[in-house]
């Protein structure tokens, strides 16, 4: 029998957060740049206070390109609800979660604190490193 894995072994440690009074333009400028689908929000010290991500700034950067419009502040943008993962949650649990929800990634908290972001993929690449298909199938 394997090991359980949890969401430590695949998270991503290395986290693109914002402030909620960054510029929202700059939320997009970040997830563009790092080819990430969306951003923990967090405090001065590292509360995780919201979420922001493709779908929010959308209508964002369509104004600010298109139109000339000004963006505003990510806290005017952010998803307040956040759903996270605890570090040692199990992987077959937050991909549970990925088959039955929406969302690409998720904050994961440690002691309330943000230590990294797992995504669809990163779930996908450790089920498949972990998978041990039947050798009689065909």
């Amino acid at each position: 029998m394997l090991p359980t894995m949890t969401a430590r072994d695949c998270m991503s440690r290395k986290v693109n957060s914002l402030r909620p009074d960054d510029d929202v333009l700059k939320a997009v400028r970040v997830l563009v740049q790092n080819k990430i689908s969306g951003a923990p929000v967090i405090d001065n010290i590292g509360n995780l206070i919201g979420m922001i991500t493709e779908k929010d700034c959308m209508s964002i950067a369509l104004s600010a390109g298109y139109h000339g419009e000004c963006g505003g502040k990510v806290c005017d943008y952010m998803s307040r609800q956040v759903v996270t993962v605890d570090a040692d949650t199990p992987v077959i649990e937050i991909a549970e979660h990925f088959a039955n929800a929406h969302f690409r990634r998720l904050p994961v908290l440690e002691s309330g604190r943000v230590v990294g972001v797992v995504s669809r993929r990163d779930v996908l690449w450790l089920l498949e490193q972990r998978w041990q298909p039947d050798p009689g199938r065909a």
